[in-house]
C-alpha cells in the first residue's frame, strides 16, 4: 500500500513537470517565439547602412537649391571570401587606387571592412562596374552626396556637410535635425566567422526620409544680387562684399549674399574665414549714414525738427564737450532745411537731431528698433552688435552715435530697423525659412510674419520716406535714381577701425534703398568693404549698384514703372535728360515738323508709328535714340 502511494506521487511529480515542461515549450516557442527569435537574429545579423536620404533646400517657389545625388559605398565581409587576391587588380581599376593598398584593407580581420575613403561615394558608374564582376563578400550600399545645381551659388548661406551627411555650416547646421535622415538597412544573418546562415533570410529595413526645407530666397533676385556683387569686388578691387533684400512688410529674406563664395563640394580647400563667415549676419562694422535714418525717424516721432519749415546753419563742424566733430563736406553745407540736411547727409545736423533727442530717448529708439541684440533670424553665426553702456553714452558718444560712428552694428540689424522705419513703423523678425514640407511635399509647418513691436507711427514712417526719396532725387543717393521707380534711400560711407583707431583710407561703403517710396516691396542693402580704384563715398560706389538691382528685380517682384515721382534735380556734370514725347500715330513728315533733336531710327515701310522705344514718357539723355516702328 505504501508503495502504491509512493509510486503515485512520482507519477504525480513526472506529470507535473511534463505539463511545466510542456507549458514552458508552449511559451517559448508559440507566445515568445517572435521576441526570442528577434533576439536571436540580433546577435547573427550584421547591417549594411543605406545613406539617408537628407532633405531638399529650395526657393520660395520650390527651385531646388541642394538635393541629393547618388554616391554609393564599398563594404567588404572577408569571412565571405577568404581568397579574393584574384579580383583585387580589377576592383583597384576601378576604384583608380594601388591594388596593394587595396589588398592590405580587404584582408583586415574583422567581420566587415567599409571600404573609405577610396569606396565611399564613389560615382554611380563605379557602383555598377564592380556589382557586375560579382564577388562575393563585396556590397555595393547605397550611399548621397549633396548635390548642387547652382554650383557655388548661396554657398555662405547653405553651408555644406560633412563626411558623414551631418551639416557642419550655414542652413545644413542650424536645421539639421530637420534635414538628416534615417538611412535604409540591410541585415545579413550570419554565424561568428561571418558565414551567412542558409536557413534565415536576409532582411531589408526601411529608414526615414529627412523634411525639406523651403526658404524665403526668390533664386532669381539673388542671381542678379551675387552677379552685382561679383563685377563689384572686380571692378574695386574690394576685400569681400554683401547684400539683403528683405520685404519691409514682413520680415521674408528675398536674398543673402556675401562675395567671395566657395564649392561647398570641395569646403576643405577654401578658408574657413570664408565658409564660417555668412556676412550680412556676422559681419559687424560701424554703419556709417545709414544708421542717420534712424536718427531722423527718433527725431520725427518725438517732433523735435521740422522737415521743411526749419532751417539749420552747417559751418563744417559742431563742437561737443571741447571736441570738434566735422561734417564730411569740411567747408560745410551753410544754410539749409533739414530735409536738405537729410539729402546731405549732413553731419553736424543729425548731432543737433540726436541733441535735442537726447541721450535717454535716442538710446532708447536704437534698442527699439533692434539694435543691441540679435535679430533671432534663426541663421547659424547671428552676431549682436555693440552698442554704448549707458555710462559710458556720454554727449560725445551721442554725438557720433546720431551719425552713425562710434557703435557696431550686423548688416541684418540695420535692415530690420530700416524696414521698420519705412513700413509703417513695424519691427518684423527677419526670416529665412518659408516652410518644413515631408518627402512628398505635404507642408508640415509654414513660417507667418512675425510682429515684434511698433517702433514709430505710420505718419512719421511715411514722412522718412518722403525724406528718403528726396535722397534719392536731389542728394547724395542720386546715383541709384531709376525713372518711375520711386526709389527712396540712404548713402553710407564708414572708415574701418583696428586696434581701437582708424585706419587711414580704409572705409566700407554702402546703400540702403527701396522701392516704391509710397508703398515699398522691396529692401535692399549693400556694402562693399574696403574698394580701391574710386572715390570712396557710398554714393559714388554703392548707390549705383543698388539702383540697378532694384531696376532688375522690379518686374520679379511685380513693380510697375509709374510717372509721378520726384524728378531728378540737375546738376552740373550730369548727363542732360528729358522726357520722350509721345511719337504714336505720326508719319514722318509730322515729325520733321516737330524740329526734335534727338536721334530717330525708323523701323518698317509703313507711314505711321505704331510702337516706339523707349515708351513716351521716358526719361532719357540727349544722346539716346527713339526706335520707331511702323505697321
Amino acid at each position: 500500500m505504501q508503495s502504491k502511494k509512493r509510486l503515485r506521487a512520482a507519477f504525480l511529480c513526472f506529470l507535473i513537470c511534463l505539463l511545466l515542461v510542456i507549458g514552458k515549450l508552449f511559451h517559448v516557442q508559440i507566445i515568445k517565439h517572435e521576441w526570442l527569435k528577434e533576439k536571436a537574429e540580433e546577435n547573427w545579423d550584421i547591417e549594411i547602412p543605406f545613406g539617408a536620404m537628407r532633405g531638399n533646400i529650395t526657393d520660395r517657389s520650390g527651385k531646388l537649391i541642394v538635393g541629393n545625388k547618388l554616391a554609393p559605398t564599398l563594404y567588404f565581409m572577408p569571412a565571405q571570401n577568404p581568397d579574393i587576391s584574384s579580383d583585387i587588380p580589377a576592383i583597384a581599376k576601378i576604384l583608380k587606387m594601388p591594388p596593394e593598398t587595396l589588398e592590405e584593407k580587404l584582408n583586415k580581420k574583422t567581420y566587415m571592412v567599409k571600404l573609405a575613403p577610396e569606396g565611399k561615394n564613389i560615382t554611380k558608374e563605379q557602383g555598377d562596374e564592380i556589382t557586375k564582376l560579382q564577388v562575393a563578400g563585396l556590397y555595393v550600399g547605397v550611399d548621397f552626396v549633396r548635390h548642387y545645381p547652382y554650383d557655388d551659388l548661396l554657398a555662405r548661406l547653405i553651408g555644406f556637410t560633412g563626411y558623414d551627411g551631418d551639416g557642419l555650416a550655414g542652413i545644413e547646421y542650424a536645421y539639421d535635425e530637420i534635414l538628416n535622415g534615417t538611412g535604409d538597412k540591410v541585415r545579413l544573418f550570419t554565424d561568428a566567422k561571418g558565414i551567412a546562415l542558409p536557413h534565415v533570410e536576409d532582411s531589408f529595413e526601411h529608414g526615414k526620409d529627412g523634411l525639406n526645407l523651403e526658404l524665403t530666397i526668390d533664386l532669381k533676385m539673388h542671381q542678379i544680387v551675387e552677379r552685382e556683387l561679383i563685377q563689384a569686388m572686380e571692378k574695386y578691387d574690394a576685400t569681400q562684399a554683401l547684400a539683403i533684400i528683405m520685404n519691409p512688410k514682413t520680415g521674408e529674406l528675398l536674398s543673402l549674399a556675401s562675395v567671395p563664395g566657395f564649392d561647398p563640394r570641395e569646403y576643405q580647400s577654401a578658408d574657413s574665414t570664408i565658409y564660417n563667415r555668412n556676412l550680412p549676419v556676422w559681419m559687424t562694422y560701424e554703419p556709417g549714414s545709414t544708421f542717420k535714418i534712424l536718427t531722423l525717424a527718433a527725431s520725427l516721432e518725438e517732433d523735435v525738427i521740422d522737415l521743411e519749415n526749419e532751417n539749420f546753419y552747417d559751418p563744417g563742424y559742431k563742437v561737443v564737450a571741447n571736441a570738434r566733430l566735422r561734417c564730411w563736406k569740411r567747408e560745410g553745407h551753410k544754410d539749409q532745411t533739414f530735409l536738405e540736411v537729410v539729402e546731405n547727409s549732413c553731419n553736424p545736423g543729425f548731432i543737433t537731431m540726436g541733441q535735442r533727442l537726447g541721450s535717454e530717448r535716442l538710446d532708447r529708439y536704437i534698442r527699439e528698433f533692434g539694435f543691441g541684440s540679435s535679430t533671432e533670424s534663426g541663421i547659424a553665426g547671428e552676431s549682436k552688435g555693440i552698442l554704448f553702456s549707458k555710462e559710458a553714452f556720454g554727449p560725445v558718444e551721442q554725438a557720433t552715435t546720431s551719425f552713425g560712428q562710434g557703435i557696431s552694428v550686423t548688416p541684418i540689424q540695420q535692415v530690420q530697423a530700416v524696414a521698420a522705419a519705412i513700413n509703417g513703423g513695424k519691427l518684423y523678425k527677419p526670416y529665412i525659412v518659408k516652410s518644413i514640407k515631408d518627402s512628398e511635399g505635404k507642408t508640415l509647418k509654414e513660417f507667418e510674419p512675425e510682429l515684434k513691436r511698433q517702433v514709430i507711427s505710420e505718419e512719421t514712417s511715411a514722412k522718412v520716406r518722403h525724406a528718403l526719396e528726396s535722397v534719392v532725387a536731389n542728394g547724395s543717393g542720386r546715383n541709384a535714381f531709376a525713372d518711375g521707380l520711386r526709389i527712396g534711400g540712404k548713402t553710407g560711407t564708414a572708415q574701418k577701425v583696428e586696434n581701437g583707431r582708424y585706419k587711414d583710407g580704409d572705409y566700407i561703403v554702402s546703400f540702403i534703398g527701396f522701392a516704391p517710396a509710397d508703398d515699398p516691396e522691396l529692401l535692399v542693402y549693400l556694402a562693399i568693404d574696403s574698394p580701391k580704384n574710386s572715390i570712396q563715398f557710398g554714393g559714388v560706389i554703392a548707390a549705383p549698384i543698388v539702383g540697378r538691382i532694384i531696376e532688375e528685380i522690379a518686374p520679379i517682384a511685380n513693380i510697375e514703372r509709374r510717372k509721378e515721382q520726384l524728378e531728378k534735380e540737375y546738376r552740373w556734370g550730369d548727363a542732360i535728360t528729358f522726357r520722350s514725347p509721345d511719337l504714336l500715330g505720326m508719319n514722318e513728315k509730322e515729325l520733321l515738323s516737330q524740329n526734335y533733336t534727338f536721334k530717330v531710327k525708323w523701323h518698317g515701310k509703313g507711314k505711321k508709328v505704331i510702337r516706339q522705344l523707349p515708351a513716351p514718357h521716358t526719361l532719357m539723355t540727349v544722346e539716346d535714340t527713339i526706335h520707331l516702328y511702323t505697321e
